[in-house]
């Protein structure tokens, strides 16, 4: 039995992909990163997951992406938490990082920030 179940709960094997894309959630993470803008159309502060941390969305990804490849998530940063969805790129995932979230923590650009993160499991109705 893993370290991380419960006695008697099920494993990811006993699931239907639906199920286990519900039980997702046990994916938590917590990575440092920079933040960067992105200066496109829509212009947007990011920070890159590190590489152990994109190895295990990966592992998750395809149960519950909700299209496009990105990945619903629940981040915290200092005392802000949020939902949001991260963005695939290059072998990774790009957390965006709202004005509103970097205003509430005296986020600049560029500077290294503690992430803490949950990938959440299929979004309602799917």
């Amino acid at each position: 039995m893993g370290a991380n179940r419960e006695p008697g709960a099920p494993s990811s094997e006993d699931l239907a992909p639906r199920e286990v894309a519900r039980n997702a959630e046990s994916v938590e993470l917590e990575f440092s990163g920079e933040v960067w803008h992105w200066r496109g159309p829509a212009p947007f502060h990011f920070v890159w997951v590190d590489d152990d941390g994109a190895a295990r969305i990966t592992a998750v990804a395809s149960m519950v992406t909700y299209g496009w490849g990105v990945i619903p998530v629940r981040a915290r940063i200092g005392g802000t938490t949020w939902e949001t969805s991260l963005f695939p790129q290059d072998g990774s995932y790009a957390l965006p990082v709202k004005d509103a979230i970097r205003r509430a923590e005296g986020i600049e650009l560029g500077d290294e920030v503690a992430v803490a993160m949950t990938v959440l499991g299929a979004p309602p109705g799917a």
